[in-house]
């Protein structure tokens, strides 16, 4: 693909980006309720409760997969967080020894897992924006076999997809 033909697809994809967001600044915590959620956001990837009863809503399939979104509504019924969670700040809390569970509560569903049985290791992967001629960004946590993180890494795929 020539630079024309991979800028081309990437200024698309970045329209498409851009127009998932529209509404998403109209939720507000502490006023918006789970019902204004589900209607901007649309129905989560993921759900689970927390000890305190808070209700967490996935939302990875925002911006052509590469954002996710957490919402934290409360027992009442009403937003109490909205978190964009492929950041840098959210990579940077996962350690070594951290199971996948965490790892998925923490960064939501992957956008890819391989396996690779000569060392012993799963890779998921996850991809975020912006996106660029040049390819599109990834964090990847390396888990054991028995589902524990060992490493992380980053890579950039060649080109946008």
């Amino acid at each position: 693909m020539g630079i024309l033909s991979r800028i081309a697809a990437a200024l698309g994809l970045a329209a498409t980006v851009a127009a998932c967001d529209v509404g998403i600044h109209d939720l507000k915590p502490g006023e918006s309720s789970a019902e204004q959620v589900l209607k901007v956001m649309g129905a989560p990837s993921y759900e689970w409760r927390e000890a305190d009863g808070t209700l967490v809503w996935e939302f990875a399939q925002w911006r052509a997969g590469l954002v996710t979104y957490m919402a934290e509504i409360g027992a009442d019924g009403v937003l109490k967080a909205l978190r964009q969670v492929l950041a840098e700040e959210y990579f940077a809390q996962v350690k070594n020894g951290m199971a996948q569970a965490e790892v998925r509560r923490l960064l939501g569903q992957p956008g890819a897992r391989m396996t690779f049985p000569a060392r012993s290791e799963e890779v998921w992967t996850w991809r975020y924006g912006p996106v660029m001629p040049e390819g599109i960004d990834e964090f990847n946590a390396h888990f054991d076999l028995a589902g524990r993180v060992v490493s992380t890494s980053r890579s950039r795929t060649a080109q946008p997809q």
